[in-house]
């Protein structure tokens, strides 16, 4: 993208250059956050196929514990995501 002359240009081009910049300059973030955010569900996914890490032989209450936690922290992403819970409007 060419910049615009700033002693040139009308001013209301330069802010609309600047917004455009702006604009896809959020665009990438959005875009490289979703990425880093389907990575770790992609991690999880794969460790849940695997029981997370866990033998059925090995089960103990502190395992469930753990999935306890995990399910809270998931529980509290959801319930934002979606507008439940304490998010709920």
């Amino acid at each position: 993208m060419t910049r615009l002359n700033p002693i040139t240009t009308p001013r209301h081009q330069l802010r609309a250059e600047k917004a455009a910049r702006n604009q896809q300059a959020a665009l990438s973030a959005f875009i490289a956050k979703k990425a880093e955010i389907n990575t770790m569900l992609a991690r999880l996914a794969s460790l849940s196929d695997d029981h997370f890490n866990s033998h059925p032989d090995e089960i103990s209450w502190g395992h469930v514990g753990t999935l306890e936690h995990y399910a809270s922290l998931l529980k509290r992403i959801t319930d934002s995501a979606f507008g439940e819970g304490e998010f709920t409007e």
